[in-house]
C-alpha cells in the first residue's frame, strides 16, 4: 500500500505502523440519505493507509442481524453516474440497493477503485486501447496494471466499525469472496448478481467470466446463467 507522507497530511503521521492490527477505516461524517429505492444512512470514511475517501450505504439495522445482505461496490463513474452501457456495473449497484431495501436491512459499501484500481482516467486510456481490440483484462496490463488491482482491506474495516462480522455478499467475483474473508470477514451464503448483457457489453461480461473466473455462464440465447463454485470448477 502507498502511504502518504506526514509533511503532507500530518492526520496520518504515525498510523503506517499499526495498520497491519488496528483498523484502517476512519469514520468521519453520517447523514441521512433519501434515494428512490428508500431511506439510507450514508456514512463517510477516510482509509489512514493512504488518505482515499470511502462510503457505506447503511439500510435498516444490518448489526442487529447475524448475516445482513452486504454489497461491496466498486467506484464506477461511467456505469454507476452517466448509466454506460460497456460494462454491468451500474446496474449492478441499482441491483443490489433494491434487494437491500427488499430485505430490510443491509449495507452497501462504496470503495472508490474506479477501474479495478486504476483510476478514472487510466479507465479512459483502457476503453481507447479496447477501442483497437483489447479486452478489459488485456488493456490494464497493456498499461502496465495489474489485471484487478483493488484492495478490500478498507472494505472489511468498515463493516467491522457498522458491526458486522458475517455477510451475505451479493456478488458474482469468487476473488472478493477470498479477499473479504483474508481480511477476517465471514462470507456465509453468496447471493448472485443476474445482470442480462447488452451488445455494448457482453465482451466485457464475457472477459470477466472467461479470464476473471466470475461466477455466471453467457449463453448464445439464455443470457446469463449464475453457476456456484461448484459448476465452475466443473466447466
Amino acid at each position: 500500500m502507498s502511504k502518504i507522507s506526514a509533511g503532507t497530511n500530518s492526520w496520518i503521521s504515525g498510523v503506517d505502523n499499526r495498520l497491519d492490527t488496528e483498523s484502517t477505516a476512519q469514520r468521519v461524517a453520517k447523514v441521512a440519505m433519501p434515494t428512490e429505492h428508500g431511506m439510507f444512512s450514508m456514512i463517510g470514511y477516510r482509509n489512514l493507509a493512504d488518505g482515499s475517501e470511502h462510503l457505506a450505504l447503511v439500510h435498516g439495522e444490518p448489526a442487529s442481524r447475524p448475516s445482513p445482505l452486504v454489497r461491496v461496490h466498486s467506484e464506477c463513474f461511467t456505469g454507476d453516474v452517466l448509466g454506460s452501457l460497456r460494462c454491468d456495473c451500474g446496474p449492478q449497484l441499482d441491483g443490489a440497493l433494491r434487494a437491500i431495501v427488499a430485505e430490510g436491512a443491509g449495507v452497501v459499501v462504496y470503495l472508490r477503485q474506479e477501474g479495478r484500481g486504476i483510476g478514472l482516467l487510466n479507465k479512459l486510456r483502457a476503453y481507447e486501447l479496447q477501442e483497437r481490440g483489447f479486452d478489459t483484462v488485456e488493456a490494464n496490463l497493456a498499461l502496465g496494471f495489474v489485471e484487478d488491482g483493488r484492495d478490500y482491506r478498507i472494505g472489511a474495516d468498515m463493516l467491522r466499525d457498522l458491526g458486522i462480522s458475517s455477510i451475505r455478499l451479493l456478488s458474482n467475483n469468487p476473488e472478493k469472496l477470498s479477499a473479504l474473508s483474508s481480511h477476517g470477514i465471514t462470507v456465509s451464503e453468496r447471493v448472485p448478481l443476474v445482470i442480462q448483457p447488452v451488445p455494448e457489453n457482453r465482451r466485457y461480461m464475457e472477459t470477466k467470466e472467461r479470464k476473471m473466473g466470475h461466477l455466471y455462464r453467457l449463453g448464445d440465447s439464455r443470457g446469463l446463467v449464475s453457476l456456484s463454485f461448484e459448476d465452475r470448477k466443473a466447466s
